[in-house]
């Protein structure tokens, strides 16, 4: 049995639709899972609940953390460090396997014009201090022997079908499918990788059922020829056959709107990685597996034809 704790979101569900090339199990944990394979088992569950995380880890051989909490650091402080040493030991009770799909907030900011998986954590936001502190938690009971892990690091996604977790689908996709204008913050100016969705979800399939791949942090196939701001707008507006217009939110004014919206006052921590080439390197992944990421312009077409092209 192949188990994904958070099933219904964007990397949770193209996950499992790559696992049927490696078992004819999959068990899809969330709170109203739904069928992506018709031998799809389903799981409901509170995944805040450690009896429920080890209910659902129970009879699993690989288990994948692809689970999103709310988007808040008061959240996040209090939610994900006792998921994960849940986490850990429903895995180390049931003897399973755990891959851990991460980003990359624990990085320190002065190395993000060339991410690898040697980059020196730093984190300067609260975020960022908790996802260095899970991983952490991770890395050491690889460290002791306790535990059988991975971790797989993206960077932003993007892709097709994904409603409401992508920053790219929400402010540049559907703002110029209706008409109006393209937001991106700080600046236009600097390069900035997105990882494809379909290609995370391969390749996490990929490394799980990959003996040799555990123990190590991965970088997800990313294409390493990152656009800027103004490049991707350009080039989703093409797509979508409309002009490109932009509008840019400077730091000032994500600050004010903070005021009045969670979401823009939970991202002013984040702006960081908008005021600075953004470059996510993979080629550790793309060597040892072979594999090419979904080149940028062919990923905005299949987003374009799969969700606004009637």
């Amino acid at each position: 049995m192949q188990t994904i704790l958070g099933a219904g979101g964007a990397i949770g569900i193209e996950l499992a639709k790559a696992l049927p090339q490696y078992t004819d199990h999959t068990r899809l944990v969330s709170r109203n899972p739904q069928k992506i394979n018709e031998t799809d088992q389903l799981f409901p569950a509170d995944l805040t609940k450690s009896d429920e995380i080890y209910r659902a880890v129970e009879g699993s051989e690989i288990v994948y953390v692809t689970v999103g909490f709310p988007y808040s650091v008061k959240v996040w402080e209090a939610t994900w460090p006792p998921f994960i040493e849940n986490v850990i030991k429903a895995c180390q009770a049931h003897n399973a396997k755990l891959v851990f799909f991460d980003n990359i907030y624990m990085y320190n900011p002065e190395y993000m014009g060339h991410m690898t998986e040697e980059t020196p954590i730093g984190p300067t936001s609260k975020k960022g201090e908790i996802r260095k502190r899970i991983a952490q938690m991770i890395l050491d009971e690889v460290e002791a022997g306790r535990l059988t892990a991975l971790i797989a690091r993206s960077a932003d996604f993007y892709g097709p079908s994904i409603k409401n977790n992508s920053v790219l689908t929400e402010t540049v996709f559907n703002n110029l499918a209706k008409g109006k204008k393209a937001q991106w913050l700080i600046s236009t100016k600097f390069k900035h990788s997105y990882t494809y969705t379909p290609d995370a979800g391969n390749a996490t399939a990929l490394l799980g059922n990959t003996e040799d791949a555990y123990n190590q942090i991965w970088h997800l196939p990313t294409a390493n020829d990152p656009m800027t701001g103004d490049q991707w707008i350009e080039a989703i507006a093409k797509e979508l056959k409309v002009k490109p217009g932009i509008q840019l939110a400077p730091k000032f004014m994500v600050k004010i709107l903070g005021l009045f919206n969670p979401i823009m006052k939970e991202f002013v921590e984040m702006l960081y990685h908008y005021d600075r080439d953004y470059v996510f390197d993979s080629s550790k992944f793309e060597n040892r597996f072979g594999f090419k990421p979904t080149p940028y312009l062919d990923g905005i077409k299949e987003i374009v034809a799969t969700d606004y092209r009637s």
